[in-house]
């Protein structure tokens, strides 16, 4: 299967979660978030901002617990830039600091740039992944191209609401793998 068409089931599937099952499984991803990722080394973490009508892994629970409760860490959040399909990133500083995008994805207006190389970990949105790593996005590449400019130590972590896609994905040159990827059920660790 290709990613078009992977991409079309899956965004299908997390259409057809029910409010009750969409909230489930975005309370077990933040459950194994913290159960596996090990924050000891994290100083500064990139997340992205879900877009709730389409039932993306909701990371405002994760952001919540890291402001109250690991205040060391930095929470830097993207802005797209569409002319150019690259994330310019900033620091987190609150609710006040958010406009919408024409995607309907809440971004920072302003505020303190976020140089890539102080990412120690990436949180990374996608419809489904590999058993290899390797993920389907919306398409456009954002993430792929910021992934290549991060370092090589810098963790990237898919968040998905579904387990592990049994056939494997076409990937490309251009496609950056995952280090890990949280579900529901757990972590699965790639490498």
């Amino acid at each position: 299967m290709n990613k078009a068409e992977l991409r079309k089931i899956y965004l299908q599937k997390r259409q057809a979660l029910s409010e009750a099952e969409y909230a489930q499984l975005n309370f077990q991803l933040y459950q194994q978030f913290f159960a596996h990722i090990d924050l000891s080394f994290v100083k500064v973490i990139h997340t992205f901002l879900p877009l709730s009508s389409k039932h993306e892994p909701d990371t405002w629970l994760i952001i919540d617990r890291l402001r109250r409760e690991f205040p060391h860490i930095r929470i830097s959040i993207p802005k797209t830039k569409p002319e150019s399909n690259e994330l310019e990133n900033f620091y987190f500083e609150g609710l006040h600091q958010l406009v919408t995008n024409a995607w309907g994805i809440p971004e920072p207006r302003q505020g303190i740039p976020t140089e890539t190389e102080r990412i120690d970990l990436v949180l990374v949105p996608l419809l489904t992944f590999d058993k290899a790593g390797h993920r389907v996005g919306y398409g456009k590449g954002f993430y792929d191209r910021f992934l290549k400019q991060c370092r090589p130590a810098c963790l990237k972590v898919g968040l998905s609401l579904f387990d592990v896609e049994e056939n494997l994905i076409d990937t490309t040159d251009f496609d950056v793998p995952l280090d890990s990827c949280i579900t529901p059920a757990g972590i699965i660790n790639f490498a």
